[in-house]
């Protein structure tokens, strides 16, 4: 039996915990280091682009927002479909994939227009990243499902199917993606200084 039943040995319990709480601290750990990043930025420093083809420091924490709504969205239609008996080769391998693929700054992707930053002030992003992460982790902590058994396709060939959990996985895996994306901007010549940008 797999994730969250009992198995004859416990193993099954011992792995959930174990992913469960690799997760938390994924969140937290990227929450901690998104907020670290954009908190104390001046309006200046969030609106700055190192070029025109190149997002701010608002722009990527807002996209960093919106997508980790349309993850969540993701997970919650995978959980509402019936569980795949076949999930274990479906999705064998994924999170490491995820890990690999999201981390690697030097593979550009092309974001959805429905991630796209439109604007939001540094206030609202922060305020609604909040938000959407306490709701992440709380679902994380609380929830009862087995997360691995469900199911849903992604629109990037290379990752085709996820489970649930991967899909929970993606949000903190790409948070911290675009962590990297903030910093660039930050250590990229121009950039504003805080005492030139009060």
């Amino acid at each position: 039996m797999k994730n969250g039943t009992v198995s004859v040995f416990g193993e099954a319990i011992e792995s959930t915990a174990k992913e469960r709480a690799h997760l938390i601290k994924l969140l937290q750990d990227s929450q901690k280091e998104y907020l670290s990043y954009v908190e104390n930025v001046s309006e200046a420093q969030w609106n700055w682009k190192p070029g025109q083809d190149r997002w701010s420091v608002g722009e990527t924490a807002e996209h960093i927002l919106l997508a980790e709504g349309r993850l969540f969205s993701a997970m919650e239609r995978a959980v509402a479909a019936p569980p795949n008996p076949d999930w274990e080769k479906s999705t064998a391998g994924k999170a490491e994939l995820l890990e690999r693929a999201l981390l690697d700054r030097s593979h550009k992707a092309v974001s959805p227009e429905s991630i796209r930053p439109q604007g939001l002030s540094k206030a609202e992003v922060i305020r609604r990243f909040k938000e959407a992460r306490a709701k992440t982790i709380k679902f994380v902590q609380d929830t009862q499902l087995p997360l691995k058994e469900h199911n849903s396709e992604h629109p990037f060939p290379v990752f085709k199917t996820l489970n649930a959990y991967q899909w929970l996985l993606y949000i903190p895996l790409h948070n911290l993606r675009h962590d990297q994306q903030i910093a660039e901007v930050k250590a990229t010549p121009g950039y504003p200084s805080k005492l030139s940008s009060v």
